[in-house]
C-alpha cells in the first residue's frame, strides 16, 4: 500500500504545492520511510487562507441556518464512517499508535464529535432575546471568522476534529495544519469532505512544519487560532495571538495525578490503569502519570502499578495484540530516555522497565517504566516525559495528597481511585485542575475539556466548545 501525496487540499480541490518541498514520513516500528507527501511553505498557507477568508467572507457556508450546517456535518459524519478503518490503519502506520487503540479512540471518537456538534447546532440559540433593567435586547452569536487550526501528531484526527467540528457548527471556515510527522491521516479526512460536498473553501488541510504554522497563526487573514500542542509552543502562540487581540484556544501539556485512597479497590484500579496512565504508549497530554500512594498502602500500590506496566505487551502496532508500541520518532524516544536518565540521577527507584525492550534491534520502543521514591520536587515529577514512565509519589494524608497533586504548573486533568465515590468527588473539588474523574479518566463530548495554568487557555467540547467559535452581539431594542 503507497501512502504517498503529491497535493494539497484547498479551496475545495486538490492543488499542487507552491515548493519542491517534500515530508518524508518514518514508520516508528520499522524506522522506514512509509510515505513522501508535500511540506507547505508560507505560500500554500497564503492559498489556503486565502480559500477559507473568500468562503467565510463571500460563500454560503456562514450565511446558512443551523440545520443547513447540521446536516452538512451529517454528511461528513456518514463520508468519515466509512474511513475509519483506513483512517485507523494509517494513523497506526505513520505514529505507532497500537491498532487497537487507533480502532477505539482515535476514529471513532472524532465521529462521535462530529454527531455530538451537528445535534448542537440543531439546539443552540444562536439568537436570544433578553429583558435588562435598562432595555431589552437581541442577542446574537456570530461564527468568529477564519478559523487557523494546529493539530499535534499523538492524535491527529482527535485534535484536529475537536477544532473542525465546533468551528463547522458556528459557521466558521478553517485551515487546518497536520503535524509533519503524521500528515498522512489529513488526506483522508480531505476526502471526506469531498464527498460531503461542503462548499469550496469552507475546509483547507496544508500539512507543514513549524514555519509555516508560525505563518498561519500570524496571518493577517486569520480571525481565531485553535492549538494542541507543548506548553512552549503554546507560550509562543498566545504570545503572538496578543500582539494581534486575536482570540486563541490552547490545549497544552499536563502531569496529572491519580489520587489513590486507602479504600481503593486495588483491582478496579489496575484495571483502570493502562488506558488513565499508558495509552496511546504514553503519548497523552491528559495521561495520569503521577501516582500518588498514601504511606500506609505505597508497597502494596507500588507493586500493583509495577505489575500493570510489566505486563503490558509491546510489538508491533499493526498487531491486535499489542498494548505498547514504538514512540513517534527517534526524537521523542531519545527525549524519554534522558528523563530515564534523569529519574537515575534524582535518586529515584526504576522497579521496571527502564530502557530499551530486549531483542526489539528495530523501532523507536521504550519499555513501560515505573519509578519509586519519588519526591514531588524532582524533574520526572514536574516535567511532562510524554512516554510511557510513571512515577508513584508517597502522601501522609489526604490533605498532603491533594497538596502534592495541585504542586504543578500543569492543571489539565486527573483522577481519584477508592470505595466511596462521593468522597472521591470531594476530593477531586479540592484539585486544580480542569477535568478529573473518580475511578476512571474520560472525557466526555458535552462537557467542557480544557486546562488550568500552563495547561492551556480556553475549552473544547460542550457548549463552552461551540462558544469558542462564536462572537457575540448585543441589539438594544
Amino acid at each position: 500500500m503507497s501512502y504517498d501525496r503529491k497535493e494539497f487540499f484547498i479551496d475545495g480541490r486538490w492543488v499542487a504545492p507552491a515548493s519542491s518541498g517534500t515530508i518524508e514520513v518514518v514508520s516508528p516500528h520499522t524506522e522506514e520511510v512509509i510515505a513522501t507527501v508535500p511540506d507547505g511553505a508560507p505560500a500554500d498557507i497564503d492559498a489556503a487562507v486565502a480559500a477559507a477568508r473568500r468562503a467565510f467572507d463571500e460563500g454560503p457556508w456562514r450565511r446558512f441556518g443551523p440545520q443547513e450546517r447540521a446536516d452538512a456535518l451529517d454528511r461528513l459524519a456518514q463520508a468519515y464512517s466509512a474511513r475509519l478503518d483506513e483512517l485507523a490503519t494509517t494513523i497506526s502506520a505513520e505514529m505507532g499508535a497500537p491498532i487497537l487503540f487507533s480502532q477505539l479512540a482515535q476514529v471513532p471518537v472524532p465521529l462521535m464529535m462530529l454527531q455530538y456538534f451537528s445535534e448542537l447546532a440543531r439546539s443552540f440559540e444562536f439568537e436570544e432575546r433578553r429583558q435588562g433593567p435598562l432595555s431589552a435586547s437581541i442577542v446574537r452569536h456570530e461564527p468568529v471568522g477564519v478559523v487557523g487550526a494546529i493539530a499535534p501528531w499523538n492524535v491527529p484526527q482527535f485534535t484536529a476534529m475537536s477544532k473542525l467540528a465546533p468551528a463547522l457548527a458556528a459557521g466558521c471556515t478553517a485551515v487546518l495544519k497536520p503535524s509533519p510527522e503524521t500528515p498522512l491521516d489529513g488526506y483522508l479526512l480531505a476526502e471526506a469532505v469531498l464527498e460531503a460536498e461542503l462548499p469550496e473553501g469552507v475546509v483547507n488541510i496544508v500539512a507543514a512544519g513549524r514555519e509555516s504554522g508560525e505563518h498561519l497563526v500570524t496571518h493577517p487573514g486569520i480571525d481565531k487560532v485553535a492549538f494542541t500542542g507543548s506548553t512552549a509552543a503554546g507560550r509562543r502562540i498566545a504570545s503572538l495571538c496578543g500582539e494581534r487581540l486575536r482570540p486563541v484556544t490552547l490545549e497544552l501539556g499536563g502531569k496529572s495525578a491519580a489520587i489513590v485512597l486507602d479504600d481503593v479497590d486495588l483491582e478496579a484500579f489496575t484495571e483502570g490503569l493502562t488506558l488513565a496512565s499508558f495509552l496511546n504508549n504514553g503519548q497523552g497530554c491528559i495521561a495520569q502519570t503521577r501516582i500518588l500512594a498514601s504511606a500506609e498502602r505505597y508497597d502494596e500500590v507500588l507493586d500493583a502499578v509495577a505489575g500493570v506496566a510489566s505486563s503490558l505487551r509491546i510489538g508491533d502496532p499493526m498487531d491486535p495484540a499489542t498494548e505498547i508500541g514504538p514512540l513517534v520518532s527517534e526524537r521523542q524516544r531519545s527525549r524519554v530516555e534522558g528523563y530515564l536518565e534523569v529519574g537515575r540521577q534524582e535518586g529515584a527507584r526504576v522497579v521496571t522497565g527502564g530502557g530499551r525492550p530486549n531483542g526489539m534491534d528495530r523501532g523507536w520502543y521504550v519499555e513501560p517504566t515505573v519509578f519509586a521514591d519519588v519526591d514531588n520536587s524532582m524533574r520526572i515529577a514536574r516535567e511532562e516525559i510524554f512516554g510511557p514512565v510513571l512515577v508513584v509519589i508517597r502522601y501522609e494524608d489526604e490533605a498532603d495528597a491533594i497538596r502534592i497533586a495541585n504542586d504543578s504548573e500543569y492543571g489539565l486533568a486527573g483522577s481519584v481511585w477508592t470505595s466511596d465515590e462521593e468522597h472521591g468527588a470531594d476530593v477531586a473539588r479540592a484539585v486544580e485542575t480542569g477535568t478529573l474523574g473518580i475511578n476512571k479518566y474520560v472525557m466526555d463530548l458535552a462537557s467542557p475539556f480544557g486546562g488550568w495554568k500552563a495547561s492551556g487557555l480556553g475549552y473544547e467540547f460542550g457548549p463552552e466548545g461551540l462558544l469558542a467559535y462564536l462572537r457575540s452581539k448585543s441589539i438594544a431594542v
